[in-house]
């Protein structure tokens, strides 16, 4: 089965219905919908914005294919004139965006959409899909940055990803948020994203000599040579590799790496390392791997077990710890009044917000204002326009130019927030103009 992720119809039912519902009643004004998160899950102290650029490219190649509108016609849901209507429909609208890389917290938009009521409105469901899940990988994997700043950092985890898309997603997230590479040659083929990769426990398996395989293997990868060894006793395979070295020697490969896949990593990886060095393998680097994320990071390397890298799979790759965002697309004004959700524990602020952020002493943040649009405050905004008339308003940035912010913003986390345990929430104010916004919204609507 083969169907299409850039399909407009990759969407929710209700779209298509409230579209229609708008197009009837011809409610084509502009409205301004803002995408947050409306709290942060439990053991998160931050999260990091990442996917714009796949929304921006989804919004401008937004539109119905002849294909699409026939298939909508035959299911008779729609009248012929609403399919007229859809097959001209493209995204016109401004996009103003946090980019990608910054830090944000609860109630804070990192997107907002101005644009008529029918385009803002059908392409909700499709940019909370691209927006929640780079965020919600890249949040994670910031953390195993953090816990692991000196180290090799390679996502693992596309076999277990929820998807062909979830798992380009995570490469793209985990390589923004810091990590060195992943497993996915895709990956880097479309994003040019380094890969990474060592052999499977099939590959010693499929040989009759465990030494056999590593010198095969090492033959076949001379300048990749990193060889897992704990097919069957990690110990033992780590002795074959010392006895292997005069050989491949012989041929200049160098052994880069071993990797260890299970057991007690803390003490095999310590008994490992004595082995090849005392086997003259000092350079020999160790690379583990195997259900990890930021908590067992910190205790293998908290503990001092020499570990040179990480491979960090289903755990990351599914956010096994926090696998959801409270995160929202909300109708804030329309037709040039502002609006609000008050429903219990959903309620909105209403109208065009901006970020105002403020640092304290060595550039550290230490706290956010959240006001409206057209409060100009002498803080940091964080955001800007990134979308005018449905084309992009610069080129995109590079994925190192991402990088590079990604790594300035994490930089600039107080200490608290940069601990994987809960920390005291970050402060962020919000505005009198703000409130007064909303209570003038009530009077008038309630």
């Amino acid at each position: 089965m083969a169907y299409a992720t850039n399909s407009v119809l990759l969407t929710d039912l209700y779209q298509l219905s409230m579209l229609n519902g708008y197009v009837q009643q011809g409610m084509h004004d502009e409205a301004v919908f803002e995408f947050f998160v409306r709290r942060l899950p439990e053991k998160r102290n931050f999260l990091l914005a990442c996917g714009l650029e796949l929304a921006l490219d989804f919004l401008e190649g937004f539109g119905f294919t002849e294909a699409e509108l026939e298939w909508m016609a035959s299911t008779e849901r729609f009248s012929p004139q609403f399919i007229d209507y859809l097959s001209t429909l493209s995204f016109t609208g401004d996009v103003y965006a946090a980019p990608e890389g910054t830090v944000f917290f609860a109630d804070e938009p990192i997107l907002r959409v101005v644009a008529p009521l029918p385009q803002a409105q059908i392409i909700e469901s499709r940019l909370i899909n691209i927006l929640h899940v780079h965020t919600l990988i890249a949040s994670k994997a910031a953390r195993c940055v953090m816990v692991a700043p000196d180290k090799l950092l390679v996502d693992f985890g596309m076999r277990r990803a929820h998807g062909a898309e979830a798992a380009m997603a995570a490469a793209r997230a985990s390589y923004i948020a810091g990590f060195a590479g992943t497993a996915t040659v895709l990956a880097e083929k479309e994003f040019g994203i380094p890969s990474f990769g060592t052999m499977a426990h099939s590959f010693v398996q499929a040989h009759d000599s465990e030494t056999e395989s590593f010198f095969d293997f090492a033959r076949s990868q001379p300048n990749n040579t990193v060889l897992l060894i704990d097919t069957y006793d990690t110990e033992a395979g780590a002795h074959k590799v010392v006895e292997l070295k005069p050989r491949l020697d012989e041929l200049g490969i160098a052994i880069k790496g071993v990797r260890l896949d299970s057991g007690d990593l803390d003490a095999l990886s310590r008994r490992v390392r004595r082995i090849l060095d005392e086997g003259g393998c000092e350079r020999t680097a160790i690379f583990c791997s195997g259900n990890l994320d930021e908590y067992s990071i910190h205790r293998l390397l908290s503990a001092g077990a020499p570990v040179d890298g990480f491979g960090i799979g289903t755990r990351l790759d599914i956010s096994e710890d926090a696998p959801s965002l409270d995160c929202v697309y909300k109708l804030q004004a329309y037709a040039g009044r502002p609006r609000r959700k008050r429903s219990t524990g959903k309620a909105t602020w209403p109208g065009s917000k901006q970020v105002y952020r403020y640092e304290a002493s060595g550039g550290f943040f230490s706290h956010d204002v959240l006001t409206t649009a057209d409060d100009t405050r002498d803080g940091e905004p964080l955001v800007e326009a990134v979308m005018k008339g449905g084309r992009r308003t610069a080129p995109s940035p590079s994925l190192e130019r991402i990088r590079e912010r990604t790594a300035e913003q994490l930089a600039r986390l107080p200490e608290p927030l940069r601990s994987i345990d809960k920390a005291p929430a970050y402060e962020v104010n919000v505005s009198e103009q703000m409130k007064a916004l909303a209570a003038r919204v009530d009077r008038e609507f309630f």
